[in-house]
């Protein structure tokens, strides 16, 4: 029988972000100081601000929704998230390398995911002010104001930032566009799309949950497109929580080159290939 949930999704985004506020201001007392970091699976950093604000979310969401349950990037997962029908799903700090590097784009991303689908989402940056928000239904803002996507003046191509595999395989598709900055959070990566400030992002294979929960959410409410290049449309909460290629694309002309490009350098697994072979034409 389906969990019975006292709160909205519009009341949860509350929660997240309240939370990622005063995440933010913990994570300031870090920011371009002298931080002890470590290296941790795949060579991924991590430094003490993750941990810290990962305890503090923790201890923050969990109070207050005590019947939800809990996907970290910085807290080991024994699956009982498997049990609940909504989660919260957090990366205390997207773009970590960034963050200790003393550059200004990484971000606190949050969400609530129900059923496998992100229904609140948060994606704060507070070193540069920018708070990303939006809730299944409820349209998505920027700092409290309607986010809606807009062409940036001036701009005669689209502009993309991709790997370089990636935009190898853009320039011989004959492409015309300018590669865009690289952003070490993805999460913040994405939002640039729901903004226009990106026409689109792309995420190699392998990203997780927790680097694009948040963001999906506030696609989904800008009337952005993201999908896994290879199956479509992105689930959560699942026994796996790595995914395959990703793109999100604000411009839909854009959406076969980016595909093709993704799928020709990651590929897909066999039976999803097998699956995109049949859709197309």
């Amino acid at each position: 029988m389906p969990e019975a949930y006292p709160t909205t999704a519009a009341e949860d985004l509350e929660l997240l972000r309240a939370s990622a506020v005063t995440a933010g201001i913990i994570a300031a007392g870090y920011f371009r100081r002298d931080l002890k970091t470590w290296t941790k699976e795949f060579g991924a950093p991590v430094s003490e601000a993750d941990i810290v604000l990962d305890k503090f979310l923790h201890s923050a969401l969990t109070t207050a929704r005590p019947g939800y349950g809990w996907l970290s990037e910085e807290t080991a997962d024994n699956g009982d998230r498997l049990d609940h029908s909504r989660i919260f799903v957090v990366d205390p700090i997207d773009g970590t390398r960034g963050f200790i590097r003393g550059e200004d784009s990484w971000t606190v991303s949050l969400a609530v995911v129900e059923n496998g689908i992100a229904v609140a989402g948060v994606v704060y940056a507070p070193a540069r002010d920018q708070m990303y928000d939006a809730w299944i239904g409820g349209g998505a803002r920027l700092n409290g104001k309607p986010l809606e996507r807009r062409a940036m003046p001036g701009r005669n191509a689209p502009l993309i930032p991709a790997p370089g595999a990636v935009h190898q395989e853009l320039q011989a598709a004959g492409l015309d566009y300018i590669r865009g900055p690289a952003y070490p959070s993805l999460a913040y990566r994405l939002v640039q799309v729901a903004s226009g400030k990106l026409d689109a992002a792309v995420a190699r294979r392998g990203a997780q949950d927790w680097d694009i929960a948040g963001a999906a959410v506030i696609l989904k409410e800008a009337g952005v497109g993201f999908e896994d290049v290879c199956i479509g449309a992105l689930r959560f909460n699942r026994p796996e929580i790595r995914h395959g290629a990703l793109a999100a694309v604000g411009e839909v002309s854009l959406k076969p080159a980016l595909h093709a490009a993704l799928v020709k350098v990651y590929g897909c697994p066999q039976a999803q290939r097998a699956n995109l072979e049949l859709k197309t034409p």
